[in-house]
């Protein structure tokens, strides 16, 4: 037992060390600067952002709405006034941590500047959170011009590494985007709910029906984009929807 023990903690410190020694090969080859602070890139797996500034990055731990997520300003409060008025069609809602600072710049990285490397870490940080049981991961999808313009989905990468870490089944094509809307950044809640309204559509190519799916993004502001997606999605014959986000914006 102690034999395997050591063995385990040996192979640790190895990987360590090789992660250590790779980095300072790759800052020699080829140097990179932090976007967010400007220090030297220091760490392969979150470059071009330095360990320093990955590391900064918390989880959103105060008072949230039980079915939404959305943050709230008492631990007395069980649900947002929001979800007390009307309950959303998904079951419930989570995001790793807050749209700003750091994490807001690394999505932006990923999403606007085509860092598709930083997937895999931050899909890390939204698996270090509870991730509820389900058979179907998938996407919000974007609208197949936008797609072209961006050469890739944020989200889809997300929901794949996702997917793959709780072996349930990846559906890219399950959830399509009908209607090329208005970007939604900048849109009050009542115009984004109009933006988004009828632009998606369930696929006959993957079956929902009496299944637990869940539904990624990569960031939840007012809940119109994925409140129309789980509701498409309900209406496929989804038994239930659960939402995962990298991040929550303030809405207003």
């Amino acid at each position: 037992m102690k034999s395997i023990f050591h063995m385990t903690r040996l192979r640790q410190s190895n990987s360590r060390l090789f992660n250590s020694v790779f980095d300072r090969l790759l800052n020699i080859l080829f140097p990179e600067s932090c976007p967010i602070c400007g220090s030297p890139t220091d760490a392969h797996e979150t470059a071009p952002i330095c360990n320093q500034c990955w590391q900064s990055l918390r989880p959103y731990n105060g008072p949230a709405c039980g079915t939404c997520g959305r943050p709230l300003f008492s631990n007395a409060a069980v649900l947002c006034g929001i979800c007390m008025k009307e309950a959303p069609a998904f079951s419930s809602a989570r995001a790793f941590g807050l749209y700003e600072g750091t994490l807001r710049k690394a999505i932006n990285l990923f999403k606007y500047h085509r860092i598709r490397r930083l997937s895999r870490p931050l899909t890390r940080l939204v698996l270090g959170g509870e991730i509820p049981s389900v058979r179907i991961v998938l996407p919000v999808p974007l609208h197949k011009r936008r797609l072209r313009e961006r050469e890739f989905n944020q989200s889809a990468l997300l929901a794949k590494g996702i997917a793959k870490k709780i072996s349930a089944d990846l559906a890219v094509d399950c959830l399509v985007r009908t209607r090329d809307t208005l970007p939604q950044v900048g849109l009050r809640s009542g115009e984004r709910r109009r933006n988004i309204k009828n632009a998606f559509a369930a696929s006959s190519r993957t079956s929902i029906t009496g299944r637990s799916v869940l539904l990624v993004d990569d960031v939840i502001t007012t809940g119109s984009t994925v409140q129309e997606c789980s509701d498409v999605l309900k209406k496929a014959g989804a038994r239930e929807v659960h939402v995962l986000a990298l991040a929550r914006g303030a809405g207003d």
